[in-house]
């Protein structure tokens, strides 16, 4: 029975730990259903910048990176690859929450726009909480914030038809 107790405790601390490590990941799926999971490591080596953008009534600045690094980390090509049938394809981010929002890809790619549409992870330096976090889409200058999604778990390409 002592070590029935054992296992059972052992598993149940494995399972609280690796419950935040999941939690920090991202899941991204491409045209052709390809899955890539980053970790929060694989997002914060990528390049980042910093945006400040309104919210409310008070400024905030978050660290993120573009949306189109993140998917060209996951083999979501951009530039001269996006035309034709492509550009009836769109991006839909998913949150723990159940929410969802479309963003079409030519409003991500740097080709196309000078708009600026990324994956924040840090708010005011700090970690984002979590009714925000651990991931939230930003778009600076939208005038709404419908499409600002706060715990993002997937990106998630799809086609219009």
């Amino acid at each position: 029975m002592r070590n029935l107790r054992f296992v059972f405790t052992l598993i149940l601390a494995l399972m609280l730990y690796a419950a935040p490590a999941r939690a920090q990941q991202l899941v991204v799926q491409n045209e052709a259903g390809k899955t890539s999971v980053l970790t929060r490591a694989d997002i914060e080596a990528l390049p980042h910048l910093k945006v400040t953008a309104r919210l409310s009534n008070a400024p905030a600045t978050f660290d993120a990176v573009a949306l189109s690094v993140i998917l060209e980390k996951a083999g979501i090509g951009f530039g001269d690859t996006l035309k034709g049938k492509r550009l009836a394809s769109c991006l839909l981010v998913e949150a723990a929450d159940g929410y969802r929002a479309v963003i079409a890809l030519p409003e991500i790619d740097p080709a196309f726009t000078d708009k600026q549409i990324v994956l924040a992870y840090l708010k005011d330096g700090k970690p984002l909480d979590e009714k925000e976090g651990p991931y939230r889409i930003v778009i600076p200058g939208e005038k709404r914030m419908a499409r600002w999604v706060r715990q993002v778990t997937t990106l998630k390409m799809v086609d219009v038809q």
